[in-house]
């Protein structure tokens, strides 16, 4: 939830971007074809800082396609709530 200031916490920041990175790379890949799926996101200061490791050998899409399209969805649901406060 976002704080009385109606600013979004870190934590929501961190937590609304690790989803959305994590929703879109799961919309594109199998489950079972991802092997290792690491998101790491900061948000210090005001800035965000997003990346996306995904190991798919076995998938039919560009994995690194993904990743970096993941990162993106990442930054665009931060956006989005920021612009609904």
């Amino acid at each position: 939830m976002a704080t009385d200031d109606a600013t979004p916490s870190d934590e929501e920041v961190v937590e609304t971007a690790a989803e959305a990175a994590e929703g879109l790379v799961f919309s594109r890949l199998a489950t079972g074809d991802v092997d290792d799926l690491d998101v790491t996101v900061t948000f210090e200061e005001g800035v965000l800082d997003v990346d996306v490791y995904v190991h798919a050998p076995d998938a039919d899409a560009d994995v690194d396609q993904v990743a970096e399209d993941a990162a993106l969805a990442a930054r665009a649901a931060v956006d989005d709530l920021f612009a609904d406060e």
